[in-house]
């Protein structure tokens, strides 16, 4: 049992860092990148539908996103989505395609996007340890329960603790190569 709520820990713990990873994608960095716009929400037809699944998004230049929707109707929607998204981006169309320009990020809108990396990062840990005092809660009442011996809890104990760091060490380092491509002109 008790290797199974460590197994289980390892999968939560790379889930977190797979979600931080997803996170940091929609922060810009500079050039254009169809994951600027995977958070964002277009109403149609009365619900609301993820960008990507009114139109394709696409990055033909590298200062350059181009939304072509399968329905050009939905076109003012798109770009009242953009405007809420409040990415900082002005929406063009031509009737058939949304362009955004990407512009040139200032110095100061480089250091307030790492700060939103770094803040992502912590989320990352955060949830990371959650899954250890978690994992480590249950291993504490298997204890108790005497379905493991004491000895046995200290060693799961170091294992969660080892997970712990490595997941924890990823996030930083996903947190420094990202933030070395926000602060790199």
């Amino acid at each position: 049992m008790s290797k199974v709520l460590i197994l289980e820990a390892k999968d939560k713990m790379e889930k977190a860092i797979e979600s931080t990873k997803h996170r940091f994608s929609t922060i810009r960095a500079g050039r254009a990148n169809v994951a600027m716009l995977a958070d964002i929400k277009v109403s149609q037809y009365g619900s609301e539908m993820p960008l990507n699944q009114v139109g394709n998004v696409s990055a033909p230049e590298a200062r350059l996103l181009v939304i072509d929707p399968w329905d050009k109707t939905v076109i003012p929607a798109i770009e009242k989505a953009i405007n809420l998204a409040n990415l900082g981006l002005t929406p063009n169309n031509d009737g058939k395609v949304v362009r955004l320009s990407i512009p040139d990020l200032t110095a100061d809108r480089r250091k307030e996007y790492a700060k939103m990396a770094k803040t992502e990062a912590e989320t990352g840990k955060i949830a990371i340890r959650s899954v250890r005092k978690d994992i480590n809660n249950k291993l504490r009442a298997a204890e108790k329960d005497g379905d493991i011996t004491q000895d046995d809890l200290k060693a799961f104990e170091t294992e969660s603790q080892k997970l712990t760091d490595d997941s924890i060490k990823a996030v930083e380092d996903l947190f420094k190569k990202k933030e070395k491509e926000i602060t790199t002109v």
